[in-house]
Protein backbone atom coordinates (compact mmCIF):
# COMPACT_ATOMS: atom_id res chain seq x y z
CA UNK A 1 0.00 0.00 0.00
CA UNK A 2 0.95 3.69 -0.69
CA UNK A 3 3.41 5.88 2.05
CA UNK A 4 2.98 9.40 2.00
CA UNK A 5 5.55 11.02 1.50
CA UNK A 6 6.55 13.62 3.97
CA UNK A 7 8.57 16.81 2.16
CA UNK A 8 10.04 19.53 3.73
CA UNK A 9 11.37 22.61 1.95
CA UNK A 10 14.23 23.77 3.43
CA UNK A 11 15.34 26.96 0.64
CA UNK A 12 15.65 24.98 -2.30
CA UNK A 13 16.49 21.22 -1.10
CA UNK A 14 13.76 19.41 -0.22
CA UNK A 15 14.50 16.72 2.10
CA UNK A 16 11.92 13.25 2.81
CA UNK A 17 11.69 11.70 5.75
CA UNK A 18 9.38 8.36 5.05
CA UNK A 19 7.40 5.99 7.68
CA UNK A 20 8.79 2.99 8.72
CA UNK A 21 6.25 0.99 8.37
CA UNK A 22 3.60 1.20 5.16
CA UNK A 23 -0.17 1.47 6.39
CA UNK A 24 -3.29 2.57 4.07
CA UNK A 25 -3.19 6.41 2.93
CA UNK A 26 -5.99 7.31 4.97
CA UNK A 27 -5.15 5.60 7.50
CA UNK A 28 -1.74 7.05 7.75
CA UNK A 29 -2.43 10.45 7.93
CA UNK A 30 -5.27 9.60 10.56
CA UNK A 31 -2.12 8.03 12.43
CA UNK A 32 0.26 11.36 11.95
CA UNK A 33 -2.47 13.30 13.04
CA UNK A 34 -2.43 15.23 9.30
CA UNK A 35 -5.99 14.25 9.18
CA UNK A 36 -8.95 14.06 11.62
CA UNK A 37 -10.83 10.52 11.59
CA UNK A 38 -14.04 11.62 10.74
CA UNK A 39 -12.63 13.22 7.54
CA UNK A 40 -10.52 9.83 6.90
CA UNK A 41 -13.78 7.85 7.16
CA UNK A 42 -15.49 10.52 4.33
CA UNK A 43 -13.07 10.31 1.81
CA UNK A 44 -12.67 6.49 1.65
CA UNK A 45 -14.43 6.32 -1.59
CA UNK A 46 -11.19 8.19 -3.26
CA UNK A 47 -8.74 6.38 -1.36
CA UNK A 48 -7.28 5.09 -4.08
CA UNK A 49 -6.96 7.84 -5.91
CA UNK A 50 -5.07 9.36 -2.60
CA UNK A 51 -2.69 6.39 -3.12
CA UNK A 52 -2.40 7.61 -6.73
CA UNK A 53 -1.39 11.02 -6.32
CA UNK A 54 0.81 10.04 -3.69
CA UNK A 55 2.70 8.03 -6.35
CA UNK A 56 2.53 10.70 -8.72
CA UNK A 57 4.64 13.36 -6.33
CA UNK A 58 7.53 10.29 -5.79
CA UNK A 59 7.63 10.85 -9.83
CA UNK A 60 7.79 13.91 -9.34
CA UNK A 61 10.55 13.81 -6.67
CA UNK A 62 12.68 11.25 -8.65
CA UNK A 63 12.31 13.90 -11.55
CA UNK A 64 13.90 16.48 -9.27
CA UNK A 65 10.53 18.42 -9.10
CA UNK A 66 9.73 19.73 -5.87
CA UNK A 67 5.76 20.36 -5.22
CA UNK A 68 4.50 22.85 -2.51
CA UNK A 69 3.31 22.95 0.00
CA UNK A 70 5.22 20.33 2.49
CA UNK A 71 4.19 16.83 2.64
CA UNK A 72 2.64 17.46 6.21
CA UNK A 73 0.41 20.15 4.86
CA UNK A 74 -1.21 19.16 1.84
CA UNK A 75 -3.82 17.77 3.59
CA UNK A 76 -4.11 20.89 6.19
CA UNK A 77 -7.61 21.13 5.29
CA UNK A 78 -8.60 18.35 7.01
CA UNK A 79 -6.50 18.76 10.19
CA UNK A 80 -9.91 19.87 12.00
CA UNK A 81 -12.69 17.63 12.32
CA UNK A 82 -15.72 17.57 9.45
CA UNK A 83 -18.15 17.73 12.34
CA UNK A 84 -16.78 21.03 12.98
CA UNK A 85 -17.09 22.84 9.76
CA UNK A 86 -19.24 25.34 9.16
CA UNK A 87 -18.22 27.73 6.54
CA UNK A 88 -16.25 26.62 3.17
CA UNK A 89 -14.31 28.96 0.91
CA UNK A 90 -13.20 27.32 -2.37
CA UNK A 91 -9.75 28.72 -3.81
CA UNK A 92 -7.65 26.80 -7.03
CA UNK A 93 -4.31 25.38 -6.09
CA UNK A 94 -1.28 26.55 -3.60
CA UNK A 95 0.46 29.59 -4.34
CA UNK A 96 3.84 28.38 -6.19
CA UNK A 97 6.38 30.03 -4.29
CA UNK A 98 8.78 28.08 -1.74
CA UNK A 99 7.98 29.73 1.81
CA UNK A 100 4.44 30.26 0.91
CA UNK A 101 1.87 27.63 0.83
CA UNK A 102 0.46 26.44 4.75
CA UNK A 103 -2.44 24.02 2.78
CA UNK A 104 -5.44 26.66 3.43
CA UNK A 105 -6.31 28.16 0.65
CA UNK A 106 -5.20 31.72 0.19
CA UNK A 107 -3.39 31.85 3.39
CA UNK A 108 0.51 31.60 3.60
CA UNK A 109 3.28 31.23 6.66
CA UNK A 110 3.36 33.89 8.98
CA UNK A 111 6.77 35.31 7.59
CA UNK A 112 5.87 35.66 4.17
CA UNK A 113 5.70 39.58 3.36
CA UNK A 114 3.99 41.57 1.63
CA UNK A 115 1.18 39.51 1.52
CA UNK A 116 -0.22 38.01 -1.68
CA UNK A 117 -2.61 40.81 -3.40
CA UNK A 118 -5.38 38.59 -3.19
CA UNK A 119 -4.93 38.16 0.37
CA UNK A 120 -4.35 41.75 1.20
CA UNK A 121 -7.87 41.98 -0.99
CA UNK A 122 -9.47 40.05 1.45
CA UNK A 123 -8.38 41.82 4.55
CA UNK A 124 -9.02 45.18 3.10
CA UNK A 125 -13.40 43.91 2.54
CA UNK A 126 -12.92 41.44 6.23
CA UNK A 127 -12.08 45.38 7.75
CA UNK A 128 -14.55 47.22 5.86
CA UNK A 129 -17.69 44.86 6.29
CA UNK A 130 -16.74 43.78 9.89
CA UNK A 131 -14.56 46.40 11.38
CA UNK A 132 -11.95 44.03 11.94
CA UNK A 133 -8.52 44.88 11.98
CA UNK A 134 -6.57 41.97 10.16
CA UNK A 135 -3.26 41.02 11.52
CA UNK A 136 0.43 41.87 9.53
CA UNK A 137 0.57 38.12 8.64
CA UNK A 138 -1.43 36.20 6.22
CA UNK A 139 -2.04 32.89 8.20
CA UNK A 140 -5.82 32.13 8.70
CA UNK A 141 -5.52 29.09 10.32
CA UNK A 142 -7.38 30.50 12.87
CA UNK A 143 -10.57 30.81 10.57
CA UNK A 144 -10.00 26.79 10.36
CA UNK A 145 -9.50 26.01 13.96
CA UNK A 146 -13.16 27.73 13.71
CA UNK A 147 -14.52 26.05 11.26
CA UNK A 148 -13.90 27.68 8.12
CA UNK A 149 -12.88 25.02 5.41
CA UNK A 150 -10.34 26.67 3.25
CA UNK A 151 -10.23 24.24 0.33
CA UNK A 152 -8.31 24.57 -2.74
CA UNK A 153 -9.34 22.50 -5.53
CA UNK A 154 -5.91 20.89 -6.41
CA UNK A 155 -3.83 21.04 -3.06
CA UNK A 156 -0.17 20.27 -4.50
CA UNK A 157 1.57 22.28 -7.13
CA UNK A 158 5.03 22.36 -9.13
CA UNK A 159 6.95 25.08 -7.30
CA UNK A 160 6.88 28.42 -9.93
CA UNK A 161 4.11 26.88 -11.69
CA UNK A 162 0.54 27.70 -10.95
CA UNK A 163 -2.12 24.93 -12.39
CA UNK A 164 0.68 22.65 -12.80
CA UNK A 165 -0.72 19.51 -10.98
CA UNK A 166 -4.53 20.38 -12.12
CA UNK A 167 -6.06 17.33 -13.64
CA UNK A 168 -3.92 14.98 -11.79
CA UNK A 169 -6.91 13.74 -9.61
CA UNK A 170 -7.05 16.38 -6.66
CA UNK A 171 -10.74 17.28 -8.42
CA UNK A 172 -11.88 13.93 -7.65
CA UNK A 173 -10.71 14.07 -4.05
CA UNK A 174 -11.60 17.54 -3.46
CA UNK A 175 -15.43 17.23 -4.88
CA UNK A 176 -15.66 13.96 -2.49
CA UNK A 177 -14.68 16.56 0.37
CA UNK A 178 -17.39 19.04 -0.74
CA UNK A 179 -19.93 16.04 -1.83
CA UNK A 180 -19.67 14.87 2.21
CA UNK A 181 -20.05 18.58 3.23
CA UNK A 182 -23.20 19.14 1.29
CA UNK A 183 -24.91 15.36 2.60
CA UNK A 184 -23.83 16.13 5.89
CA UNK A 185 -26.20 19.46 5.70
CA UNK A 186 -29.27 18.19 3.98
CA UNK A 187 -29.09 15.83 7.16
CA UNK A 188 -30.05 18.68 8.95
CA UNK A 189 -26.43 18.00 11.14
CA UNK A 190 -25.52 20.81 11.08
CA UNK A 191 -25.25 24.79 10.08
CA UNK A 192 -23.10 25.46 6.76
CA UNK A 193 -22.46 28.14 3.86
CA UNK A 194 -20.10 28.68 1.22
CA UNK A 195 -18.25 31.30 -0.20
CA UNK A 196 -17.38 31.73 -4.17
CA UNK A 197 -14.77 34.08 -5.23
CA UNK A 198 -14.64 33.77 -8.64
CA UNK A 199 -16.50 31.93 -11.61
CA UNK A 200 -14.29 28.52 -10.54
CA UNK A 201 -15.72 28.49 -7.28
CA UNK A 202 -18.69 29.34 -8.81
CA UNK A 203 -18.55 26.53 -11.09
CA UNK A 204 -19.57 24.48 -7.94
CA UNK A 205 -22.69 26.02 -6.94
CA UNK A 206 -24.86 22.99 -9.22
CA UNK A 207 -22.46 20.74 -6.18
CA UNK A 208 -24.00 23.04 -3.31
CA UNK A 209 -27.53 21.29 -3.98
CA UNK A 210 -29.27 23.15 -0.93
CA UNK A 211 -26.11 24.67 0.87
CA UNK A 212 -26.53 28.53 0.86
CA UNK A 213 -23.86 31.06 -0.46
CA UNK A 214 -22.41 34.12 -1.13
CA UNK A 215 -20.72 35.06 -4.34
CA UNK A 216 -18.75 37.66 -5.63
CA UNK A 217 -15.90 38.46 -8.27
CA UNK A 218 -12.59 36.94 -6.92
CA UNK A 219 -10.18 39.24 -4.88
CA UNK A 220 -7.67 39.27 -7.33
CA UNK A 221 -6.68 42.78 -8.44
CA UNK A 222 -7.36 42.36 -11.81
CA UNK A 223 -11.10 41.45 -10.71
CA UNK A 224 -11.69 43.36 -6.94
CA UNK A 225 -12.84 46.73 -8.21
CA UNK A 226 -15.44 44.71 -10.00
CA UNK A 227 -17.55 43.78 -7.34
CA UNK A 228 -15.53 41.58 -4.63
CA UNK A 229 -14.97 45.35 -2.75
CA UNK A 230 -18.18 45.87 -0.78
CA UNK A 231 -19.88 42.88 -1.07
CA UNK A 232 -19.77 41.91 2.44
CA UNK A 233 -18.86 38.35 1.76
CA UNK A 234 -18.27 38.18 5.76
CA UNK A 235 -21.62 39.32 7.47
CA UNK A 236 -23.45 37.75 5.32
CA UNK A 237 -22.22 34.35 5.43
CA UNK A 238 -22.82 35.17 9.55
CA UNK A 239 -25.91 35.96 8.16
CA UNK A 240 -26.54 32.52 6.23
CA UNK A 241 -25.43 30.45 9.62
CA UNK A 242 -27.72 32.68 12.02
CA UNK A 243 -31.03 32.24 9.64
CA UNK A 244 -29.80 28.29 9.89
CA UNK A 245 -29.70 28.21 13.51
CA UNK A 246 -26.41 28.27 13.98
CA UNK A 247 -23.65 30.71 15.46
CA UNK A 248 -22.08 33.38 13.23
CA UNK A 249 -18.34 32.75 13.05
CA UNK A 250 -15.67 34.75 14.39
CA UNK A 251 -13.64 36.26 11.71
CA UNK A 252 -10.84 37.73 13.90
CA UNK A 253 -7.61 36.39 13.72
CA UNK A 254 -4.99 36.89 16.37
CA UNK A 255 -1.79 39.41 15.79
Amino acid sequence: MFRFVHQLSVANDIGLSVPSTTVSALAGLVDRGLMAPDWAQALQPVEGRIEQLGAFLREELAKKRPYLPSGDRIFHAFRRPLADVRVLIVGQDPYPTIGHPIGLCFAVERHVRPLPASLRNIYLELASDLRVTPPEHGDLSAWSDRGVMLLNRVLTVRPGAPASHQNKGWEAVTQCAIEVLVKRHAAGDAPLAAILWGRQAQSLKPMLGGVPWVESVHPSPLSAHRGFFGSRPFSRVNELLVAQGGAPMDWSLPA
